[in-house]
């Protein structure tokens, strides 16, 4: 008889790698959902952490139901944004929708007790392609009859403070999404795949929707100020107005670029999250931008 075990889809992305680290320490078996062109080294990288690797293909439901074999639990983080996007063949709706739609639906023919779902925070609300695939999974999930939880975090400092959005610290140069005065609730995603993790066994996450923030709400001016701090050095300021983003969100076409800029535009407009209450019914010590800032030093 198969042990009881956890299936992480999106496990070779940056969140999915974390939580399948951390599953590794549990006494749980842990398999990783992958294609069949998923980088080898990665594949590896997961062999190593004591992962069990299992082919499937999110438009193919006879591969998922093979892969849940003996599953009780799904963590999904998986994504096509923004590293495996390919118009047409592994892109918004093939993947984060229709592709998670297919997992939720063979999650419930395998007989899979609890479906985890990362998401976005409530306060990402513009109508852009990744943002409106994920509220429809949302909704899928909850009436499918599954036990779901549902972790909805905000901007992860390991992409939103980095200079692939223009927050270019190390270098000196920063350009805040807006005027850069919103509060944003940065979290880090190890702190998220901490939340993935608790969620398997703790009751309160149940059949629940769970807001992910970190332990302070930052406006992206807060944030320059602790990296000049951090660095101990001055940080040149530019601004990305709203203007410019709204034009940018309309008039792209494609889907990636429509939703990078849609979720610039939410940055602009502010992300607050308070986690006093939640921290109340999960044990996790949240990383603080500070810490975060120190490891450029």
């Amino acid at each position: 008889m198969e042990t009881t075990s956890v299936l992480v889809a999106g496990a070779t992305g940056l969140l999915g790698n974390e939580i399948c680290r951390q599953l590794s320490t549990k006494n749980l078996q842990v398999k990783a959902l992958v294609r069949s062109a998923t980088d080898p080294v990665k594949i590896g990288q997961l062999t190593k952490l004591g992962v069990q690797i299992v082919q499937g293909d999110l438009q193919n439901i006879e591969s998922l139901l093979l892969a849940l074999r003996g599953v009780k639990t799904v963590i999904s983080t998986v994504s096509s944004m923004p590293f495996s996007y390919q118009p047409g063949e592994n892109d918004v709706q093939s993947v984060d929708e229709n592709g998670v739609i297919n997992l939720i639906d063979a999650s419930k023919s395998a007989g899979v007790n609890h479906f985890i779902y990362t998401s976005f925070s409530k306060n990402i609300d513009l109508d852009f392609p990744l943002r409106n695939a994920k509220r429809k999974v949302e909704k899928h999930l909850q009436n499918s009859g599954l036990e779901y939880t549902i972790l909805r975090p905000g901007c992860f400092m390991e992409l939103w403070l980095t200079a692939g959005v223009g927050f270019d610290a190390p270098n000196g140069k920063v350009n805040t999404c807006g005027t850069g005065a919103n509060p944003l609730a940065y979290i880090s995603f190890k702190d998220v795949a901490k939340f993935a993790v608790e969620s398997i066994s703790n009751p309160a996450a149940k059949n629940a929707i769970l807001e992910l923030g970190g332990p302070q709400n930052l406006s992206q001016l807060d944030v320059v100020k602790i990296f000049e701090e951090a660095l101990g050095k001055k940080i040149e300021l530019g601004q990305m107005p709203v203007e410019m983003l709204q034009s940018q969100l309309d008039g792209a076409e494609d889907p990636m670029q429509k939703s990078f800029s849609g979720l610039m535009m939410c940055v602009a407009n502010g992300d607050r999250i308070d986690m006093k209450d939640l921290l109340n019914k999960f044990p996790v010590e949240l990383t603080t931008v500070k810490e975060f800032a120190k490891t450029f030093a």
